[in-house]
């Protein structure tokens, strides 16, 4: 029987709607690509319904392993099924895979049902006796993550499971495929600020007390906080305002509410929590509130063997030179750098989360190759 390439498997993930939190049928799909391999697969539902406006549960997730003679060297592979919902506009349905000219397109093609695809491929191109190998599929990381990830490294704790070494198959290639790996990301936390005051004409603002005046001086000291000028492997941290509110209908009435949220994407010179204090001083010194929600903190895995092992594989395969960058948003390696070494490489990003997401067919095909290459060589 023929192998199935990458391209047939994206097509069928594309096919199932998995639109985050992601349950049901594309978890099947995954499942039935994985069975035949020999691999045991457990699935299980975390999370409750949606609160406060927010994207919530119910979430799937996958855990599959196929041991080797013995449990160590023990290689993981983590991504999500999960997709951000398709937007109005797009040349065909989402959902039905179609390769036009070099192009496959369809929501999730590059993140990241390509790169699981490509996986899968890569699996069949390996041979039975290599160490262990496991997958790490969560439904959960477009969302907020917080029944994804998070709920299977709880899952393998239980089991007393802890890979060696972990690939996550985000797209961080940048202009062709291969260019750019992570080996690192930055932390972020957002915070929400409230100040209260007193409603009020605004020919006797005596009688009232304005609290935008206060949200002003809060949001001016804020500005002029210089958190570092970056390190090694990492940018700056900054800050950045992302949104204001009052919500006064009235030209001639002083409100009794102001609102403001900033976002501060920061490098191991610092902590969410660190953050959130260093804020929280100056808004409670001017009457304010604060409300800090971490997502992430930053981690880094040194340049070292296995960044050379992926770069070595990309080097044969593609020809390029790989940068190693800590740059970009959080993903769910955040959570999985805490209890192995993390790199991230994947798909070329130019169009994920756009209308007609696209991912070069011969990309795939490539990236299975280089997956394959770093499986062996990390468990020879």
């Amino acid at each position: 029987m023929t192998a199935p390439t990458a391209l047939d498997l994206a097509k069928r993930l594309i096919a199932q709607p998995s639109i985050t939190p992601a349950t049901g049928s594309v978890f099947d799909e995954m499942e039935a690509m994985l069975v035949p391999l020999g691999f045991e697969i457990s699935r299980f539902i975390a999370g409750d319904a949606p609160e406060d406006g927010e994207l919530g549960g119910p979430v799937e997730n996958l855990f599959a392993i196929r041991r080797g003679s013995t449990d160590s060297p023990h290689f993981s592979f983590a991504g999500h099924l999960d997709v951000v919902p398709p937007g109005e506009g797009w040349q065909t349905n989402p959902f039905l895979p179609e390769v036009r000219g070099d192009l496959l397109h369809g929501r999730g093609a590059v993140d990241m049902k390509g790169s699981i695809a490509a996986f899968v491929s890569a699996l069949h191109q390996l041979p039975d006796d290599l160490g262990t190998i496991s997958l790490i599929i969560t439904g959960d990381e477009e969302g907020p993550a917080r029944f994804g990830t998070v709920a299977l490294m709880d899952f393998m704790a239980e089991r007393e499971i802890t890979p060696d070494l972990c690939l996550v198959g985000e797209p961080t290639s940048v202009h062709r495929l291969g260019d750019m790996m992570k080996i690192g990301r930055r932390g972020s936390v957002n915070m929400w600020i409230t100040v209260h005051g007193m409603q009020g004409h605004v020919a006797y603002p005596h009688n009232a007390d304005n609290p935008i005046t206060k949200l002003g001086k809060i949001l001016s000291e804020i500005d002029a906080i210089q958190l570092d000028e970056g390190t090694d492997w990492f940018q700056p941290s900054n800050i950045e305002f992302t949104d204001l509110h009052v919500g006064n209908p009235a030209h001639n009435v002083i409100p009794a509410k102001a609102e403001g949220r900033l976002s501060i994407r920061f490098n191991d010179r610092h902590t969410g929590e660190s953050l959130s204090t260093m804020v929280q001083e100056i808004v409670e010194r001017h009457g304010g509130e604060l409300k800090p929600i971490i997502s992430g903190e930053p981690f880094l895995t040194p340049p070292g063997e296995f960044s050379d092992i992926v770069a070595d594989a990309i080097r044969e395969v593609t020809g390029v030179e790989p940068e190693l960058s800590t740059s970009g948003g959080t993903s769910d390696a955040r959570f999985l750098a805490k209890i192995m070494p993390v790199v991230e490489f994947g798909l070329c990003n130019a169009t994920m989360h756009k209308l007609d997401e696209a991912v070069a067919v011969d990309d795939l095909d490539q990236l299975a190759k280089i997956f394959a290459l770093i499986v062996a060589r990390a468990l020879s």
